[in-house]
């Protein structure tokens, strides 16, 4: 079952009976279209009045009036009840206005998918008895719902596993980060998958571990050392024969 949609506006207005904004009082219109099927034949529309934050009366497409919930809101619903050419325009809102929007809404925002950057890093450098922590993160994609996993050979891991929730950006956009803690073994692939709508089918990153630093130890310098020693005396000592021959 998808989640309720939601289309909503405003109409706010502020009452000040004092000089102060701070001790004023507000009254605001919210107008709702909520649907959650893809026919949009569930489509409500509210159409609810407000006193400092509290719902006093709301039209109800549904109910097809108006429905008081303080004594001022009932005395109200009453006289707007009364008004059949107002409660008619009302119960059109459905599709003049809600199922109208949502339908382009959908056709040009929600059923467009934006395919995740994807990025895999080393967080943390482990070793045969350290574990190594790696991070496979989704960037930039809509919308919202994605499935990271990680593979290990191929197969999914369900252990040692932590994600964080998917965060919006600020700009119809959303990203999510998860973690893997392993002990690095010879041989072995770890791989990050990413299903989302942007993708014919999930995608996998293969992790590719940075070439090991070439270390210089002691042993290796003395060898080095004998080597080239080796090969200085071989070249002077050619050098002497060719001058001593001439």
């Amino acid at each position: 079952m998808s989640l309720p949609k939601l289309w909503s506006f405003h109409h706010i207005l502020m009452l000040s009976a004092f000089t102060s904004a701070a001790n004023g009082y507000y009254y605001y219109r919210w107008s709702q279209c909520i649907y959650s099927s893809s026919d949009l034949s569930d489509m409500v529309f509210l159409d609810g009045y407000y006193f400092n934050k509290n719902l006093y009366l709301q039209f109800n497409s549904t109910v097809g009036k108006f429905v008081g919930f303080t004594k001022v809101g009932v005395r109200d619903a009453e006289n707007f009840n009364k008004d059949q050419a107002f409660l008619q325009y009302l119960r059109a809102e459905v599709d003049t206005f809600c199922k109208h929007n949502a339908l382009q809404y959908d056709t040009t925002i929600h059923d467009k998918a934006v395919a995740p950057k994807v990025k895999l890093s080393l967080v943390r450098k482990g070793d045969s008895r350290h574990p190594s922590l790696l991070m496979c993160s989704a960037y930039d994609f809509y919308p919202e719902k994605i499935t990271v996993s990680w593979l290990r050979n191929g197969k999914v891991v369900t252990s040692d596993v932590t994600s964080t929730e998917k965060m919006p950006n600020g700009d119809w956009y959303y990203q999510i980060h998860t973690e893997l803690e392993y002990i690095p073994k010879a041989g072995e692939k770890i791989s990050c998958m990413v299903d989302h709508a942007g993708f014919q089918k999930p995608m996998i990153y293969d992790w590719n571990p940075p070439l090991p630093e070439f270390e210089w130890n002691t042993p290796l310098l003395f060898t080095v050392g004998v080597a080239g020693l080796m090969l200085g005396i071989i070249t002077a000592a050619a050098g002497l024969i060719y001058y001593k021959s001439t």
